[in-house]
């Protein structure tokens, strides 16, 4: 049958037309693909093809409030193996073996896994010297990965507070783990791209991702103060074998730790090398235990607060126990006290001058007290472990309960606790969050990423209450149980403990936490310092003998290096054995020879010129020496007055 012209060009026009629409489509799809998709599959192939070799990224430093660094990184090279690079798996075995002081079978399992990428666990952190060695190698698929490993330079220093990390930089204990994910930073790589075998594919550059650094961390403390603890902590170690020992220094004023130790410690370099609960245990913040007679400052808080008591004109007798209920409760001091003002019954640490003021208190005000003051709640600071302590349920709070409460005993605190209740009574009743970060500064810009800054709770008691408690409490270091701590030239206030262990319910013989707790100067308290030492050996175990002293000299000091001058308006000290007393050294400028004859009867003098008139002297008047001190005296010259 014959087709018309007009048929076949009809067909023709149609088969065109189908060819241009699938030939249009056809474009489109590839254009799709290539403009549309092109980014996106080409990424695909990439990732098929890639081979990462990741860059740890500096840990943020952790540093002092003065910006000493306390922990940092230390440049350590890691060994990354490509198994499909490698060309004789058993020849490159066996030299990364005797590099790496590994077995040659041990190596070769690694490096032959079916993996992209396998990191030698014991190549993991290796010297520079290793990495050197290993590059000099040349062997195919071994490469250097940049990585580093976290650094104390001051060994077992604030180690509880700074604690540590792991092999991955991550933070396990202490700071390093409470702000791990500040200070951790993010990954960074370094990709090159490898065909199905395996091999490099020199054609295509490597892409290299910076890693993000860690943010640096400031903390409150005062390099300068947590030295001087560290210092006090290791000779009274030295000198008493205690099981224990624990300190803490704080601004009573913002809630800032200054300084913050305890014994046993550890060197965080190290960690692995010490059992479990010496470096999970920061018995600063963690450990709970009777307070002693420390916790009589928040039974004389209340008193003061509820008037009822005057310090100075009412008066106590102490025969040496009282009678509560049946039970007789004992004084410390063998026969009492006699009669005292509470002044006295303060200084002297007199259980039953307590007990009277906690019956007029009565159980409900004084256990709100104790509840404002921050006692059974944690207080709230950023480290990891903090206890509450344990209080009695006031439902069960009977006389006896009552009595033993008031003088510290039958209640368990923590030292943080201790040391922001202190802060509060002498501060002007302000409770104030304890807090041991200052800020998170961005390493690079310097940019202060965020802040600490000091949060008052509440108000606790007023200004003059607090000011009667710093009175008092000034006069038991002049001229009460805390004389051991007393500091010619600064004006410090302070309270003893001395709490007995109990053990199965029962209280241990001859085991004592002995504790002080003191603030300085006591008309403008800058310094609150806590020092608890637990069985202490080959001493009498009270808290004025082995504790106080300790406080004292981490005051002096720390209060010369915070640039707190000395002082002449003390609170008199009363001169006890073994004490020697102190002479003021008079004004003799002026004086000839012959009057200073007369003058000098129990100071020896350093002379200096040949004249016989006194120009110049030192100590300056009015300082304070020991019987028998030198004093330097410079005379005018003869030569030039004639």
């Amino acid at each position: 049958m014959r087709v018309s012209n007009v048929t076949v060009r009809k067909r023709l026009t149609a088969a065109l037309l189908v060819g241009f629409l699938i030939f249009f489509i056809i474009d489109v799809r590839l254009g799709y693909v290539q403009f549309y998709l092109g980014d996106w599959l080409t990424g695909l192939a990439k990732n098929s093809w890639s081979r990462e070799i990741p860059f740890e990224p500096e840990r943020g430093d952790i540093v002092d409030r003065n910006g000493v660094k306390l922990a940092t990184n230390i440049s350590a090279p890691t060994v990354y193996v490509v198994p499909r690079q490698i060309k004789d798996p058993a020849k490159t075995a066996e030299k990364l073996a005797a590099t790496l002081n590994l077995s040659k079978e041990k190596v070769y399992k690694e490096i032959t896994v079916k993996e992209s990428i396998v990191r030698i666990k014991e190549g993991r952190k290796i010297s520079h010297e290793k990495a050197k060695e290993i590059r000099g190698l040349g062997l195919d698929g071994v490469y250097i990965g940049e990585d580093s490993k976290r650094h104390y330079p001051f060994g077992n220093y604030l180690s509880h507070v700074l604690g540590f990390t792991g092999v991955d930089n991550q933070g396990l204990m202490g700071l390093e783990l409470y702000y791990d994910k500040e200070l951790k930073g993010e990954k960074g790589s370094v990709q090159f791209y490898a065909n199905a075998k395996g091999e490099r594919m020199n054609d295509m550059a490597d892409d290299y991702k910076a890693p993000v650094e860690g943010l640096d961390l400031k903390l409150t403390i005062d390099s300068k103060v947590q030295t001087i603890v560290e210092r006090e902590l290791d000779i009274a170690q030295a000198t008493y074998n205690p099981d224990g020992i624990m300190a803490i220094a704080m601004d009573p004023n913002t809630g800032e730790i200054l300084a913050m130790s305890s014994r046993p410690d550890f060197d965080p370099d190290n960690f692995q090398n010490v059992a479990p609960e010496i470096y999970n245990r920061n018995l600063p913040v963690w450990s709970t235990y009777e307070p002693g007679s420390t916790f009589k400052i928040i039974t004389l808080a209340a008193a003061l607060e509820e008037k009822k008591v005057d310090l100075e004109k009412e008066h106590f007798h102490d025969p040496g126990y009282v009678k509560v209920d049946g039970s007789r409760l004992r004084c410390w001091k063998s026969g009492g006290h006699g009669d005292q003002t509470f002044l006295e019954v303060v200084q002297n640490s007199c259980n039953p001058g307590f007990v009277e003021l906690g019956q007029r208190l009565g159980k409900d005000t004084l256990f709100k007290y104790i509840k404002d003051f921050g006692f059974g709640e944690k207080t709230g600071i950023d480290l990891q472990g903090e206890g509450k302590g344990i209080l009695f349920n006031i439902d069960k709070v009977g006389p006896v309960e009552l009595a033993t409460t008031a003088f510290g005993q039958g209640v368990s605190v923590t030292p943080i606790q201790q040391v922001t209740a202190l802060s509060a009574a002498i501060n002007g009743g302000a409770l104030y969050t304890p807090y041991i970060a200052k800020e998170l500064v961005d390493s690079t810009t310097g940019e202060v990423v965020m802040r600490n800054s000091p949060k008052a709770k509440r108000k606790v008691i007023s200004e003059k209450t607090s000011k009667e408690i710093r009175y008092a409490l000034e006069s038991v270091v002049a001229q009460g149980s805390g004389k051991r701590s007393f500091i010619e030239g600064y004006r410090i206030g302070g309270k003893t403990g001395t709490a007995q262990k109990a053990k199965d319910g029962r209280y241990l013989e001859n085991n004592h936490i002995v504790s002080f707790i003191g603030f300085a100067p006591a008309d403008d308290p800058q310094l609150v310092v806590y020092v608890a030492v637990d069985n202490p050996k080959g001493t009498v175990q009270f808290g004025g003998v082995v504790a106080a002293p300790i406080v004292g000299n981490i005051m002096e000091d720390s209060l010369r290096s915070m640039g707190v001058k000395p002082r002449k308006d003390q609170i008199e000290k009363e001169i006890t054995w073994p004490d020697t007393p102190l002479i003021k050294v008079p004004d003799v400028v002026g004086m000839t020879k012959s009057e200073l004859e007369e003058l000098f009867v129990n100071l020896k003098i350093d002379a200096s010129g040949s004249g016989d008139t006194v120009i110049k002297q030192s100590p300056e008047p009015g300082v304070k020496v020991k019987e028998g001190s030198t004093i330097r005296l410079y005379f005018n010259d003869e030569e030039k007055d004639n």
